[in-house]
């Protein structure tokens, strides 16, 4: 018998709320908490929000751990931990601010302090010293600001570099994306160039540069940036999401108009050269992207698709391969439009989507021998509306995963 839509809707709630109740009854052990940032809530009207999840050990399910709370502003676009995960950070794109909160041992959340921004904020990171948080900002021009971090409360601005192409100065550069060495040593940040990609609008192309672009700068005594060898580096057509290994040796990007993904490997000095055998092969319009903990894998969200590219790591190469699920599909699907990912950093068995069109998340169980993903229990789970931003924490009873491979 075939279900109308709104049958098929009761349908997926009831089953969410009896799977809800199980969880409840049972001896939950929480391992995460996951946070995602939403356009506004379940009413209309209402601001940025944060929702907060208890992820549980066994099973990887998502159930609300506290009611979600505002994000200091409109539009969050992006979140970032330190690495004691003491302290969230919020970039309030519609707001010119990012907003600091404190992350108490039971997952709530706190505000704490409030940075503002002359333009809006598009990406956060923060180093693994917990001492800087680099923000990235613009819409038509980029900037990449550094701020001293005192016990997670966000100081003044270390260092400043704002970001042009050295033959095409004038060209609009369009940030996307931002990523640290886990040693700390480097900060690189994503653009497209409006300039010379303009899909749409062929007139609005002025530029016969290259679109896509990397820039890499060293971080020196006291905060100091410094530009790496030859950056900027070509980064395809239009650069969405970038990630790092968790042993300072490979940085990958994704290119959301090629349908590619990009791997560079760091050379000593901070430079990054092409793997030899890349471009490799995505979804359609892929955005996030992440490698686990361990080194092994690499995630990609797909938003056209929505689906998740899952790969191996060749450990001595940084080369990607595709990781095949027993199905034989080399992607695993999500709910609509997924824009950003997250793993659980406490046993580095769970992923998560925030699937922007579908207002929820989606979860996997990520097997550890091979980097295949199996949905999780009841997944998706619902969060407010357009879902842009997820990280997870761990809960303080559980150590994190990490590998040096």
């Amino acid at each position: 018998m075939k279900l109308s839509k709104l049958s098929q809707l009761f349908l997926v709630s009831a089953i969410g709320l009896i799977v809800a109740t199980w969880l409840t009854a049972c001896n939950i052990v929480t391992i995460d908490y996951v946070y995602v940032a939403t356009t506004g809530g379940s009413s209309s009207g209402s601001t940025g929000q944060i929702y907060n999840y208890a992820a549980d050990a066994e099973s990887g399910a998502l159930r609300p751990a506290h009611a979600a709370i505002s994000s200091g502003g409109n539009s969050p676009i992006a979140l970032a931990v330190d690495s004691s995960y003491n302290d969230l950070y919020v970039a309030n794109e519609a707001s010119n601010t990012v907003n600091h909160f404190a992350i108490a041992s039971d997952g709530s959340l706190t505000s704490k302090d409030t940075l503002t921004t002359s333009e809006p904020p598009v990406a956060l990171a923060v180093n693994q010293a917990g001492t800087y948080l680099y923000v990235l900002t613009g819409t038509t021009s980029t900037t990449l600001t550094e701020y001293s971090l005192s016990s997670g409360t966000i100081g003044s601005a270390t260092a400043t570099e704002t970001l042009a192409l050295p033959s095409y100065p004038s060209d609009m550069l369009v940030p996307t994306a931002i990523v640290i060495l886990p040693n700390s040593q480097n900060v690189y940040a994503a653009v497209y160039d409006s300039s010379a990609y303009s899909p749409g609008c062929p007139s609005c192309v002025t530029s016969n540069a290259n679109p896509g672009w990397v820039f890499g700068f060293a971080v020196g005594s006291g905060g100091a940036l410094s530009a790496n060898t030859n950056s900027p580096y070509e980064a395809g057509i239009k650069p969405s999401g970038m990630a790092t290994d968790p042993t300072n040796r490979f940085v990958y990007v994704t290119d959301f108009a090629s349908n590619q993904l990009i791997g560079y490997i760091v050379q000593s000095s901070g430079e990054l050269d092409f793997m030899v055998n890349g471009p490799f092969k995505t979804g359609n319009e892929p955005g996030s992207v992440i490698v686990d903990q361990r080194g092994l894998y690499i995630y990609v969200t797909n938003a056209l698709d929505s689906t998740v590219s899952a790969y191996s790591i060749s450990l001595p190469t940084g080369t990607p391969s595709a990781a095949l699920a027993t199905t034989g599909s080399t992607s695993n699907g999500t709910d609509s439009q997924p824009v950003a990912i997250t793993i659980d950093p406490a046993l580095g068995r769970y992923v998560y989507t925030a699937n922007k069109l579908g207002d929820s998340v989606s979860g996997f169980r990520l097997n550890p021998n091979t980097g295949v993903l199996e949905a999780t229990l009841a997944t998706p789970y619902p969060t407010g509306q357009a879902p842009s931003a997820i990280i997870a924490v761990p809960h303080g009873n559980h150590a994190t995963q990490t590998t040096a491979p």
